[in-house]
């Protein structure tokens, strides 16, 4: 089993998509399917900038074990009062500032879907959310 964690800090977009780059650099030399390869990195890419743009701060652990990628990220933050609206493509919460940098196009969780075999997310509004996706290879 491989475990890789990362942490994220609310609005530090820059770092943003580390966690994903990481993770495929180290499933590569595992001879992982490019193209689970490239969904993993989609939707966690998606993630962490969702982490970015919407918590205070973030850990993110991903973990390889027979035949399964899971990626569970858990945030501390303002959390989703309503997950079935949020899972709607382009519906958005991020603020003025996130969207004038190019992001909050309201693709994240549907990306997530998309391109996961399997996607929980959990929330508790004021405390934070638990996303957590498998990759089936």
């Amino acid at each position: 089993m491989i475990e890789l964690r990362f942490a994220i800090e609310g609005g530090d977009f820059d770092k943003a998509g580390k966690a994903s780059s990481e993770t495929k650099k180290v499933l590569k030399q595992l001879n992982i399917d490019p193209k689970v390869l490239k969904r993993m990195v989609v939707a966690l890419y998606e993630a962490e900038v969702n982490i970015a743009a919407h918590a205070w701060r973030g850990v993110v652990t991903v973990s390889v074990r027979d035949h399964q990628i899971m990626a569970v990220l858990k945030d501390e933050g303002p959390g989703i009062a309503d997950i079935e609206t949020a899972m709607r493509e382009g519906f958005s919460t991020a603020s003025p500032k996130v969207r004038e940098m190019g992001f909050g196009a309201g693709m994240g969780l549907p990306n997530m879907k998309k391109n996961s075999d399997d996607l929980q997310v959990e929330s508790t509004p004021g405390v934070g959310t638990t996303v957590k996706m498998t990759f089936d290879f």
